[in-house]
């Protein structure tokens, strides 16, 4: 079983590139969000209709590993945020899950 945060994201189309590489998972969200424990990993997924719609998809090993990481890296995770606002029309929580069975 594990933990997941969706995010959906629209993105200015001059900045598709930058964003790909900001969000894929070597990018440098994946590196902040690997500093916390139980990080199991995130999948950058674009739309087929729309090449500037986008879904984040960060697996964690459960809420707990997930809300201790956003408490102790809070600073950090709000510098990149604000440094990728300006690539991102429209951004989305789409809420968070967790996996059921295999």
């Amino acid at each position: 079983m594990a933990f997941v945060v969706v995010w959906e994201f629209r993105v200015r189309p001059v900045c598709v590139n930058e964003f790909v590489k900001l969000y894929n998972g070597e990018g440098e969200w994946a590196k902040l969000f690997a500093r916390g424990e139980g990080f199991l990993g995130t999948h950058l997924m674009r739309d087929e209709s729309s090449p500037v719609r986008f879904v984040t998809i960060d697996r964690w090993r459960d809420a707990t590993c997930y809300e201790a990481f956003q408490w102790r890296h809070q600073k950090d995770y709000a510098a990149l945020d604000q440094r990728c606002s300006p690539l991102i029309e429209q951004e989305e929580r789409v809420g968070t899950f967790e996996t059921l069975g295999r």
